[in-house]
């Protein structure tokens, strides 16, 4: 019997996966060297005698402490305990000073003869995790100017509304369209129409520098930018530096030809009884007066009702 639980220990030792088992109680019975060795590196406090302690207390523990994970593998553990699961799954963030770590918790029952135990694995799925934020971060970057696209505008857009609406906040939102792109496009070619999305796409970053701003590529030669907790004139001052910017902008590709911009700005302070494609509108329609205007120019569309900016702070 001796030699055979050694046998086991000896199995569970090479596995990379730390591994604990505990029985019906919680009380630990049994760590492997992956176990033991994380709990080395990482400083634990208990780590010379994990089989004295409580691994349901340890979780429900950090759950007291707000550790939502901990809350949910307390849960998700007691239930495999009690049979109304027959495993339980969990993903979570174990980020060191170092360097950001997630790992896959797994429980599933054991029965050996009278006595139930769980046995818990915990597999470190970092580069998982990694390679999926990337391709996140891809679906959310227009390929050509590597800013925002109009997925991520929108799903920003509706949480800044919602944030600005909340908290009684002016919400500025201004369209950028290229002027003549299409004259560009055929004068000098489609690469160099390319080239200028790409260069005002490089400014654009540099004014929406805050958590509630982001720049975007609506679509096609028109790009957007969100300006959260920004009243009228601080978003006039702020789009009228970028259009002075992009003016000293000097393109040997263009021979001279000028790249401007017409922009059309809106903004108000936003409620959650109000339509958030009112804001969007307002400044489309502020741009499409730009265009009329002349081309180069900056137009701010009047507040409308029941959209009031005076209810801002």
């Amino acid at each position: 019997m001796v030699e055979s639980k050694e046998f086991l220990k000896s199995i569970l030792d090479t596995i990379s996966e730390h591994i604990v088992v505990i029985n019906d109680s919680g009380d630990i019975k049994f760590v492997n060297r992956s176990w033991q060795t994380f709990g080395d590196e990482n400083n634990c406090q208990c780590n010379t005698q994990w089989e004295d302690q409580n691994y349901l207390a340890i979780c429900k523990s950090a759950a007291a402490n707000g550790d939502e994970f901990g809350a949910k593998a307390y849960t998700g553990i007691n239930q495999v305990i009690k049979q109304q699961l027959s495993e339980f799954y969990l993903e979570y963030p174990c980020h060191s000073d170092t360097e950001n770590r997630w790992f896959m918790m797994r429980a599933v029952p054991l029965k050996l003869g009278t006595t139930g135990y769980v046995v818990i694995s915990h597999l470190n799925i970092t580069e998982r995790k990694i390679a999926e934020q990337q391709v996140q971060e891809l679906a959310r970057i227009d390929g050509l100017t590597q800013i925002a696209n109009r997925r991520h505008f929108d799903d920003f857009y509706k949480q800044e509304w919602s944030r600005c609406a909340r908290l009684k906040h002016p919400l500025s939102l201004a369209m950028v369209d290229l002027d003549n792109f299409k004259s560009l496009n055929d004068n000098f070619g489609h690469l160099v129409g390319d080239i200028c999305l790409k260069e005002v796409a490089k400014l654009l970053p540099g004014y929406t520098r805050r958590p509630g701003d982001l720049c975007a590529r609506y679509g096609g030669e028109e790009f957007v930018l969100v300006l959260g907790n920004t009243q009228s004139h601080q978003a006039q001052k702020l789009v009228t530096r970028f259009m002075a910017a992009l003016n000293t902008l000097q393109l040997p590709e263009l021979a001279g030809h000028p790249l401007t911009v017409s922009i059309g700005l809106a903004t108000i302070c936003p409620s959650s009884i109000d339509d958030a494609m009112l804001l969007i509108e307002m400044a489309d329609s502020a741009l499409y007066q730009a265009k009329e205007a002349g081309r180069n120019q900056l137009v701010v569309a009047d507040n409308i009702e029941p959209l009031n900016i005076e209810k801002c702070p």
